[in-house]
């Protein structure tokens, strides 16, 4: 990776995830808001969600919620264990993609290896994209979904007391937007938030966006073109909610548990960092990772990378901590 704005110094990417890049030739350019057709006609999983369930004791179901406030309706899947009854905790997935890409099955496969290995079921949601779809769409299909869930709670055999959102990149901003928002307006109760590498503030002005401008992995430019595809002329602003960008929230107070993870070398460090320092000072319970020489999503990017092992370790290490301690 080059540098490439005025920043005389920043971290350095990690070795093994250079030489990973290196040799598969993985880069992701910086987008503009021109290529994102083409980038949705050509994007594809690493591994169709059908492959990759094949052979496990997995069920998948597919539900559709009614969208708020005559909106249309919110498509849902359902994974759960095939060899225990439940009723199972829920973990409410929120794919990434800058606001601008994806779908619920987008990623959701790391998720899946839990429903094994935890016993828990999860509930991933298709939200609207921008811009076609500018906020609020894209976090009113959330909250829809997240209700639907939890009111069927019966239908889809869950824990209705035992729901945990998760999202990555712009999907963990739209999960801490979400947890705001279930507090706020009374909604279902939830054990903990997840947030993996999240884009949580619209400003795009902290140290770390600026080091690391130019330089792809979804940088400085990159977060510019999806916060004003969401926003409009709004972003930067002072109009801007919380339940967009949840940087703007005042009050942190009543949250769950949660946990926030960055890498040292994207332009999300500082932001993580500075949400998780606000919940602690609301008297919060935070769990915060900052990792050494990892850019963003490292852990897709450069699987095979120590650090990136590492990184699933501690996140299912806390999941299975948060949900021990909600079983009491």
């Amino acid at each position: 990776m080059t540098q490439t704005n005025a920043y005389l110094t920043h971290p350095r990417l990690d070795q093994e995830i250079r030489d990973e890049l290196t040799a598969n030739g993985k880069f992701v350019p910086t987008i503009t808001a021109d290529m994102i057709p083409e980038l949705r006609r050509s994007w594809a999983p690493l591994e169709p969600i059908e492959t990759f369930l094949e052979g496990r004791p997995i069920n998948r179901i597919e539900k559709v919620a009614p969208g708020l406030s005559g909106a249309p309706d919110v498509a849902l899947t359902i994974f759960s264990p095939k060899n225990t009854s439940g009723p199972w905790p829920c973990l409410y997935h929120i794919h990434g993609g800058g606001m601008i890409l994806g779908e619920r099955t987008w990623a959701v496969e790391y998720f899946i290896e839990w429903v094994e290995r935890h016993d828990v079921a999860i509930a991933t949601v298709e939200y609207r994209l921008a811009p076609e779809n500018p906020d609020p769409a894209p976090i009113e299909d959330c909250y829809a979904g997240l209700l639907w869930t939890a009111a069927h709670a019966e239908e889809i055999n869950i824990d209705p007391t035992r729901l945990m959102i998760v999202g990555e990149s712009s999907g963990g901003g739209m999960a801490a937007g979400l947890t705001l928002m279930a507090r706020d307006h009374d909604g279902p109760p939830l054990i903990g938030q997840m947030l993996i590498s999240p884009m949580l503030d619209d400003r795009n002005n902290s140290p770390s966006v600026e080091q690391f401008a130019g330089m792809g992995y979804w940088d400085k430019e990159s977060n510019q073109t999806g916060w004003t595809a969401l926003l409009g002329d709004r972003a930067g602003g002072s109009d801007v909610s919380c339940y967009a960008s949840p940087a703007r929230a005042t009050d942190h107070a009543n949250l769950p548990p949660t946990f926030v993870d960055a890498g040292a070398v994207e332009i999300f460090r500082d932001e993580a960092v500075a949400y998780a320092n606000a919940i602690w000072a609301a008297g919060g319970d935070c769990e915060l990772h900052v990792w050494r020489g990892a850019m963003h999503i490292w852990d897709r990017y450069a699987p095979n990378a120590a650090v990136s092992a590492a990184t699933k370790r501690m996140r299912e290490d806390w999941f299975a901590r948060v949900l021990k301690a909600s079983a009491k």
